[in-house]
This record gives C-alpha cells, sequence and structure tokens, in this order.
C-alpha cells in the first residue's frame, strides 16, 4: 500500500469506517503468511463514533503469532473447524464465503488453462496447527501466460490484546481498564495475479476477502466485527480503449447491482490504492478497490463479493483472446518489461502484506507468487511524448475517466 494513501487514515475520512475492522487489512496479495497487521507503527484508528487512538506493537509481537503451513495431501472439502460455533451450519457467512472462493478458483483456473492451450496448473495444499489452510495454484511458462497465480486461504488467528484495548474506548461500551488477552479472528479470501507472455495482452489483479474477530474468552458480551475487502485491477503495458472500457464497464455492471455509488467510490480508491510514491504514478489503470466494508446488510456485502469475484472472467477473458496472438517485436517487449518492473516496484515497496510476510518468516513461494517471472530496469527511460508508450505512462500518472 503507498504510503501516500494509508488504510487507517483513509478509513478515517470514510462514511463507512468501524472499529475493530480497521485493525487488520489484508494486502493486495492475499496468502496467509501475508495477514497485514500495521502495528510496527503507530496509526490511527478510529471508532464508530469517530474518536481516534493509536496502538503500536512490536513486530516480534505479530511474528510470534504466525503458525507455519504444513503440506497436505487431498484437499478437504473445508477449511473450517468443525468446533467453530460460528459455522454451525452451512448457512454461516463463513461456510459460504469459503464456498464462493474456491468455486472461483476453479472457475478462473479451468478459464485460464482452457485459453492457454497446453500449461496446467500446479497445486499446493497447505494447513496451519491453529486451524485453516489453503489451495495455491500456479501456472508457468504456458502458451499464453507467463505466470498466473490462483491461491485461497482460510485462516484462524489471534490479534494483540493492545490492539483490541485500542478499538474499543469506554464509550463503545468497553473500558480502559479491561485487560483481554488475544483476540481469536478469522479471515478467508482469494487472491490471483495473470502475466500473459504478449506486451499488448494485460496483467489482472484480483483478491476479495472476509474477516471476523470473535470475542475474547475473558470479554465476555464484546461485540463480534467483520468486514469485506477486494477489487480487481488491470495493468495493461499498451493501452486499447476498447479493452479498458470493457474492463471498467464490467466493473461498473458489478457495482450498480448493489449500489450505484460503488463504482465511482471504489475505482477512485483503486487509483488511490495502486500508487507509487517514490515514482509518482500508478501500477496501472485501475479497476475498483475497497476496504473494510461493513456500514451494510452481511448479506448484501456476500452477495457483492461473489459478483465481482464472478466477473472476473467476463472482465479480463474477452481481452485476452484480442490481443494473446498478436504480433510483437522486441521494443513492445521492452516495455512490457519495464512496466513490469513498477509491479515488482510497487510489491516489494509499498503492499504491506509481502513486506510483512517476508519480515515474518512467511512462505516465501506464496508471498511473491504475484511477481512476474521476467522484468527489467532501465536506467533514467523516458519514453518519447506522444508515442504508445508515452500515452500508457501518461495514463498512470493521471488516472482517467474510462466510461
Amino acid at each position: 500500500m503507498s504510503p501516500a494513501m494509508p488504510t487507517a487514515a483513509k478509513l478515517a475520512a470514510s462514511p463507512t469506517t468501524t472499529s475493530t475492522a480497521a485493525l487488520l487489512t489484508f494486502s493486495n496479495s492475499f496468502t496467509p503468511a501475508n495477514l497485514s497487521f500495521p502495528f510496527t507503527k503507530t496509526v490511527s484508528i478510529s471508532t464508530n463514533k469517530r474518536r481516534k487512538s493509536s496502538l503500536q506493537a512490536s513486530p516480534i509481537i505479530i511474528s510470534s503469532m504466525i503458525e507455519k503451513e504444513t503440506p497436505v495431501a487431498e484437499r478437504p472439502p473445508t477449511f473450517l473447524r468443525e468446533t467453530d460455533e460460528n459455522n454451525a451450519s452451512s448457512n454461516s457467512v463463513r461456510a459460504r464465503f469459503e464456498k464462493m472462493i474456491r468455486e472461483a478458483q476453479d472457475s478462473v483456473c479451468s478459464a485460464i488453462e482452457a485459453v492457454d492451450g497446453g500449461g496446467k496448473f500446479k497445486e499446493d495444499v497447505w494447513s496451519r496447527p491453529g486451524g485453516g489452510g489453503g489451495i495455491s495454484r500456479v501456472l508457468q511458462d504456458g502458451a499464453v501466460w507467463e505466470k498466473a497465480g490462483v491461491n485461497v486461504s482460510v485462516v484462524y488467528g489471534v490479534m494483540p490484546p493492545d490492539a483490541y484495548r485500542a478499538a474499543k474506548p469506554s464509550e463503545n461500551g468497553g473500558s480502559t481498564a479491561v485487560n483481554p488477552g488475544p483476540v481469536p479472528f478469522f479471515a478467508a479470501g482469494i487472491s490471483s495475479v495473470l502475466h500473459p507472455k504478449n506486451p499488448f495482452a494485460p496483467t489482472l489483479h484480483f483478491n476479495y476477502r472476509y474477516f471476523e474477530t470473535d470475542a475474547p474468552k475473558d470479554v465476555p458480551g464484546a461485540p463480534r466485527q467483520w468486514w469485506f475487502g477486494g477489487g480487481t485491477d488491470l495493468t495493461p503495458a499498451y493501452i486499447f480503449e476498447e479493452d479498458v472500457k470493457h474492463f471498467h464497464l464490467a466493473q461498473k455492471s458489478a457495482c450498480d447491482k448493489f449500489d450505484p455509488d460503488f463504482y465511482p467510490r471504489f475505482k477512485k480508491w483503486c487509483d488511490d490504492y495502486f500508487y507509487i510514491k517514490h515514482r509518482g504514478e500508478r501500477r496501472g489503470l485501475g479497476g475498483i478497490f475497497f476496504d473494510d466494508l461493513n456500514a451494510y446488510d452481511q448479506e448484501m456485502l456476500l452477495s457483492f463479493a461473489t459478483e465481482c469475484a464472478n466477473s472476473v472472467i467476463p472482465a479480463y477473458i474477452p481481452i485476452i483472446e484480442r490481443r494473446k496472438d498478436m504480433p510483437f517485436n522486441d521494443k513492445h517487449k521492452a516495455w512490457q518489461q519495464l512496466r513490469r518492473g513498477r509491479y515488482v516496484e510497487f510489491n516489494l515497496v509499498y503492499d504491506r502484506g509481502t513486506t510483512f510476510g517476508l519480515k515474518t518468516g512467511g512462505r516465501i513461494e506464496s508471498i511473491l507468487v504475484s511477481l512476474p517471472l521476467t522484468a527489467r530496469w532501465e536506467y533514467d527511460h523516458q519514453p518519447e511524448e506522444g508515442t504508445e508508450e508515452w500515452k500508457l505512462l501518461d495514463a498512470c500518472i493521471n488516472p482517467k475517466e474510462w466510461i
């Protein structure tokens, strides 16, 4: 995440700001090791009554909570714990969200393999000692895709007690004298990055996630918090306006089914989120992005996240079909590699989940699955004004309204 748009600060200004939901946020690269805890520096947290607190926790505390993943031979029917009281039936939000992301993983992987015409996903299944697990799938060096990763995670864990106290001031029903133990949380999500070989075919990223905290055992009656987050964004090396319009129309269509304010609001959020501060430019041409979303009916937001995940294939595959076989030369490929370099810079410098995973010894293959196989950096490269390369860079510096 860009320092120019820190999550806590953004949420403090947002009409959807809530309390505990702001404490834990996922990165745009969702993996079990990439749970993004913004506790290594002081950040501002807004409560429902807009009162701000600050929290700070040691990275040592955070790293001590990370459990190593254990490979397993077969995919289980569910990663939910049998003892999970919030999963009493298949109708629970946790169960339905897990079902949705696993079905989305299957459908996206099937579509990618069908278009590639030869490449197959390698699958790794893993579990965690404290509960949960995930499925990582990667297709590498295919006919169409250089690298395609589609991961799902269902994770149980705890958050530091200091974080819970900071988000629960006395006027919100809590007390500053309360000293709860670690606060349990549940998180599930799907994350994908798709890097095609052809420089005229765009990279796609999407992720959708659901998060809950549970009441600590020693604080009976403490409220449970939940939120949804995610988004889908397009990162081309060359602009084809019909492609970008098609992509944004698909995002708008998904949003408009639920709230006409969603698309303009989440489109701007996306432009701001994928900002490379040291370059003064965006990573790509945007899409939608949202976080800490819980100011609406829970059932509506579950349906909204499902609609967004299901819109990935119709938004993206037609673009790939048009561009995957276009002839290109070395100049086009070099420009694609330079833009891939920007992608790498954002993920390694600003993506909090990636940096957190690296610092806490998470599964390295999952943490870096979003990076392309190849990228390029040239000293002081400046595209000539008016060229197609310049037009792409200009659109990344000055976000446009595509529809």
